[in-house]
């Protein structure tokens, strides 16, 4: 959820989430960390580009100006639909890998850790 422009909610949105999947709610309350004051202009302009290469070219990602002066969502459909495509597609690639990657070291720790029969 910390890839979504979902500003004060990813953290809610993340342990709900993790409730439906049964998850660590913690780890999905860190996990929303990922988006922060320092990473939102080149995570969400990441997403936007990617969303923009599956749906078409759409508007120009708008300036730091437009962005200060209007919320995201008041900049059009064609911009926040990109947008939330492409958070969509970084967040689930994102949590196959890292996830997936998590599982592989735990299950490489549990092998070494067993007797061998």
């Amino acid at each position: 959820m910390g890839c979504f422009p979902f500003f004060g909610l990813q953290i809610v949105l993340g342990v709900a989430l993790a409730s439906v999947v049964r998850g660590n709610h913690i780890l999905a309350a860190a996990g929303t960390w990922i988006s922060n004051p320092f990473t939102y202009l080149p995570l969400y302009w990441f997403n936007y580009q990617l969303g923009s290469l599956l749906l078409g070219p759409g508007p120009a990602f708008p300036s730091l100006q437009e962005l200060q002066q209007a919320p995201l969502w008041d900049l059009g459909v064609a911009m926040s639909g990109r947008l939330l495509l492409g958070s969509l597609l970084v967040g689930i690639v994102s949590a196959v890998v890292l996830g997936g990657s998590y599982w592989l070291l735990l299950e490489h720790q549990h092998r070494r850790r067993s007797p061998q029969s």
